[in-house]
């Protein structure tokens, strides 16, 4: 707020008080300052604007946006006015509205440089890519700088990249560029680099390689220093792009015999290469070989070129580079997939790799640096592998446990990474229970001996022994998965609580906790767990699925609700943000950055998470709020839910999760695959689907239930409720084949990698029967309005339709709430066992019984008047002696059977409330149980007292959220 306009205006002085309320959060009182200052000077009109902005922030929109109007239409054009309304409107998420303004005070000012530029940005921020390229060129002829001459030209651009007709950016918009850039190169007045970056992009995006590739070798080039072989790197691309192989390959070559130890060079020659040899190019006779010099074409001399760097660097005094070492190692692999011998002549990989270990064992790059090479070691060399770097790690004698351990903070690194490589190499996994077990006790004896390495860390710092603890958390999860032994996923939580307890900002230690309480049904330490690992930016799109994948399946809302909000913060503000980041481009020329800001923009615009929370977010908020605080129409207007419009790009949906952001050492044959990754995004984008449908199928419902009666109407369509009941139709058919499509997918029951992407919710929601419940209720409701047109006497068939629906509803509910039966935490011959799959049914048919109930409330809405008008006829008539219809008859039954299943689940709830509470840890017998110290035990008890204490929150919220269903039921009369 404080950084306004710099010339001094005589108002000043007298707004000053506002701006410092403003800037301190004191919206009232800059509102009662305004309101003084304007009574005294009517006219300033920046102090009504200044108010606006108070009002804004404290809520009242529509009197803020009426104020701030009144001030636009006089068309101000101090710059204080300016200025306040910018930031108003941007608050207010009216970008377009400065357009309008800047407009009209550049007609006042037409020579003012301030208001061209600002009105240039006013049109950045909402894409007019048009009307920027005018404004950049009416700048330019004002103030003839070459930055808005090349705002203007960047314009055309981006006019080009957000065509949709790709062969009008091919042919106009770019073509204009280029022109626009060469007239400025034919008059000499290119200065910046930003310029010539940007002439290499244009001519990049028309395909004209050989005139790029003539810009960067040329004078022009020069001006490209900013980055480390800017002009290399660019030439390389061009190279690659017009497969000048001789050209790629000499320049690679050049390039590393000045730094052996960059690696995109080291794959651009071997590509180049083979590309040759495929070629069989030969060398000229006469003449250089190329521009860039001497050209290798054949497999020796590439053996050759890799082997003296790597001589030249066990020459060196000081540490060698790892770049040589691991192209040796490359190099043999592609020899190999082409099979050719050659590969004999740079050395055995086993011995390259010891050799490897030698040099870098104490560096932590080693393990991901070799883990990509151990395919070229044959299955019965690994063992001896694992012992030759083993006689590389100095370790002390071994003690009581006949374990040695490191010296110092690199042997035990050297250590870490022989333990890495064998369980990469598949060794842990061979081991037997027995062989298992005696491996953690090992790993947790390095884990606790390191500690005394890390004594002067601070907080923020990771203890150097951090990896020994959690390769043995892998280990316990192995064994979980693998015996189905429930105390060792306890020992797993254990352990990972002591490293956290010892470096609490360990990352890793949160992310696999966080997966395993997910996992146990325990939602309620999650959410500090992922608060505490401070996801920033994008992570909230790449990571948060870890979160929201269970935010809201176990049942605590108020958590899930907290959980969607992360997320949806990030996402809601990545409009304005990227926004800024453009307008920052341009002032500093990084012209380069602009088409990838926007397309990040899109990438966080289409993400499957992105569509996931607010879908969730949604119908959370439906679940928990509707028919309880607002009425469900009234609820789904405030989000603004529109039947008919699909929002969600499923055409172009993005998945942007990480999925590999746990750390794993597993073999090739356990790790996530592409076939996995394409199975789980089909998992998530059905699952959205049916969750998505279900939230149109809602606000349909609302829309119709609040519709004018059709009967003794001609024009039925014109009301728009046959529409709706047309929409409700449509949706209902879609639903249906997407539940088919869900079915076939749960049928191949894919298994994922642990540590790889979590299952969705799919099988778990069509298993317990939710699915096909709230499906055919909200069935129900277009039989229902179809008994509301035909009307009670000529219906008989339809009633008897409708009351087998109610009874069917009813019974599909019961056979839910029996598939919840079962104790959620109990303890059987001293050992604690956890069903968390009964939670999630549960939470299914709390979520069933909320659209089951919001039928029966419009059920009433028509049955009702219906009931009523037959009443008036027996009055006029004298008639009470005639039977009451069916349908009324069934509707009573309807809601006392659903009164009564809501009843069976409140006693369900309390009486597993009751068990948990009544519920022991203390009794459990850990020491004899588990083989753990009595350090070790107390974790494993703080571990379990969470889940516990989250799985009683999950039974109180979801008791409470039935108690207020169960109100809502009581008041559904006719």
């Amino acid at each position: 707020m404080a950084a306004r306009g710099h010339v001094q205006d005589p108002n000043d002085r007298r707004l000053r008080p506002i701006y410092d309320y403003l800037d301190n959060g004191n919206n009232k009182m800059a509102i009662q300052q305004a309101d003084k200052l304007l009574k005294k000077h009517k006219d300033l009109h920046c102090a009504k604007v200044l108010k606006a902005i108070g009002l804004q922030r404290t809520g009242k929109q529509d009197e803020a946006f009426s104020l701030a109007q009144e001030v636009a239409t006089l068309e101000p054009t101090d710059d204080n006015s300016l200025q306040a309304l910018t930031i108003l409107y941007r608050e207010m998420h009216h970008p377009e509205l400065v357009t309008k303004l800047y407009e009209a005070a550049v007609k006042k000012v037409p020579l003012s440089e301030e208001y061209h530029s600002h009105l240039f940005m006013a049109y950045a921020r909402v894409g007019e890519y048009k009307k920027m390229q005018q404004a950049g060129m009416a700048l330019y002829k004002i103030v003839p700088k070459n930055p808005y001459y090349f705002w203007s030209v960047m314009s055309l651009v981006m006019q080009a990249i957000s065509a949709q007709d790709e062969k009008l950016a091919q042919t106009m918009f770019l073509p204009l560029a280029e022109r626009m850039v060469e007239k400025m190169v034919k008059e000499e007045k290119i200065e910046a680099e930003a310029e010539v970056q940007l002439y290499f992009m244009i001519l990049e995006r028309l395909g004209k390689c050989v005139e790029a590739l003539d810009v960067v070798r040329g004078p022009l080039g020069e001006k490209l220093t900013s980055e480390l072989r800017s002009r290399e790197n660019k030439c390389m691309m061009m190279y690659q792009r017009l497969q000048l192989w001789p050209e790629c390959n000499a320049l690679s070559y050049k390039l590393l015999l000045k730094n052996p130890d960059d690696w995109q060079f080291y794959l651009s020659y071997f590509d180049s290469l083979f590309h040759l040899m495929d070629k069989s190019w030969s060398q000229p006779e006469e003449g250089e070989h190329c521009v860039e010099g001497p050209v290798q074409t054949t497999v020796a001399e590439a053996v050759k070129f890799v082997v003296d760097r790597m001589e030249e660097q066990d020459k060196k005094e000081s540490r060698p580079l790892r770049g040589p070492y691991l192209a040796c190692l490359e190099l043999i692999h592609r020899l190999r997939q082409r099979g050719c011998p050659d590969e004999k002549e740079l050395g055995d990989p086993l011995e390259l790799m010891v050799q490897f270990f030698g040099k870098f064992g104490d560096k932590p790059c080693c393990i991901t640096d070799l883990k990509i090479y151990l395919h070229l070691l044959p299955p019965e060399q690994r063992s001896q592998f694992k012992k030759r770097l083993g006689e590389l790690v100095p370790l002390g004698e071994a003690g009581e446990d006949g374990f040695g351990f490191p010296g110092d903070t690199k042997a035990l690194q050297r250590h870490l990474c022989v333990c890495q490589l064998s369980r990469a190499l598949g060794l842990q996994h061979a081991l037997d229970t027995e062989g298992k077990l005696r491996l953690i006790t090992e790993l947790k004896a390095h884990y606790h001996h390191g500690l005394q390495f890390g004594k002067s860390c601070l907080k923020t710092e990771l203890q150097f022994s951090d990896m020994y603890c959690l390769m043995a958390a892998h280990v316990y999860v192995d064994l979980w998965t693998e015996t189905g032994d429930e105390n060792m996923l306890w020992q797993c939580l254990s352990v990972l609580e002591e490293g956290l307890s010892f470096s609490p900002s360990n990352a890793q230690f949160k992310l696999l906790l966080l997966l395993l309480f997910c996992r146990l049904g325990a939602f309620q330490p999650v959410v500090d767990l992922y608060s505490s690992l401070d996801a920033k930016h994008v992570q909230h799109d790449t990571i948060g699925y870890l979160l929201t994948r269970y935010a809201g399946s176990l049942g605590q809302f108020a958590a899930a609700s907290q959980s969607c909000n992360f997320s949806l913060r990030f996402f809601h503000s990545n409009q304005k943000d990227t926004s800024e980041y453009i307008i920052q481009a341009y002032k500093y020329g990084a012209f380069e950055k602009i088409p990838e800001f926007i397309a990040f923009r899109t990438r966080l615009n289409q993400s499957l998470h992105f569509a996931q929370v607010r879908t969730e977010r949604m119908l959370l908020d439906l679940y928990t709020e509707a028919d309880v605080t607002l009425s469900l129409e009234e609820s789904v207007k405030a989000m603004g839910v529109c039947p008919e419009e699909d929002d969600i790009p499923w055409d172009n949906m993005r998945d942007n999760r990480d999925l590999t952001v746990l750390v794993s050492w597993d073999p090739k044959d356990r790790e996530l695959t592409e076939e996995h990754r394409r199975l789980s995004l089909e998992e998530e984008s059905v699952w959205l689907k049916v969750r998505s449908l279900t939230l149109r199928l809602l606000a349909s419902l609302a829309l119709l239930g609040h519709a004018p009666s059709p009967r003794n109407s001609d024009k039925t369509n014109e009301n728009g409720i046959s529409a709706k009941s047309s929409t409700l139709q449509t949706l209902l058919s879609q639903l249906d084949q997407t539940l088919e499509t869900a079915v076939q997918i749960t049928e191949k029951q894919t298994q994922y990698p642990f540590l790889g992407p979590p299952s969705s919710r799919l099988a778990s929601a069509l298993s317990s029967g939710s699915c096909h419940c709230q499906a055919s209720a909200l069935q129900l409701s277009l039989t229902l309005r179809e008994l509301e047109t035909t009307g009670l006497d000529d219906s008989t068939e339809l009633q008897t339709q409708i009351c087998n629906a109610f009874k069917s509803s009813v019974a599909q509910l019961q056979e839910m709430l029996s598939r919840c039966k079962g104790e959620v935490l109990e303890m059987k011959d001293g050992r604690l066992t956890t069903r968390p799959s009964l939670l999630e049914t549960l939470v299914f048919f709390v979520e069933t019984v909320c659209v089951v109930l919001w039928v029966a409330s419009y059920s009433a809405s028509v049955l009702r008047p219906l009931k009523s008008s037959l009443q008036k006829k027996k009055k006029k008539k004298k008639d009470s002696s005639s039977a009451m219809p069916v349908v009324l008859c069934g509707f009573q039954e309807w809601t006392g059977s659903l009164q009564g299943v809501v009843t069976q689940a409140l006693d369900h709830v309390k009486g597993q409330e009751a068990s948990l509470t009544a519920l022991k840890l203390a009794a459990l017998t850990l020491e004899e149980g588990y083989s753990q110290t009595q350090e070790e035990c107390g974790f494993t008890r703080a571990a379990m007292d969470k889940v516990q204490s989250s799985y009683l929150g999950s039974l109180q919220e979801l008791g409470d959220l039935l108690r207020k269903r169960a109100d809502s039921l009581k008041s559904l009369k006719i």
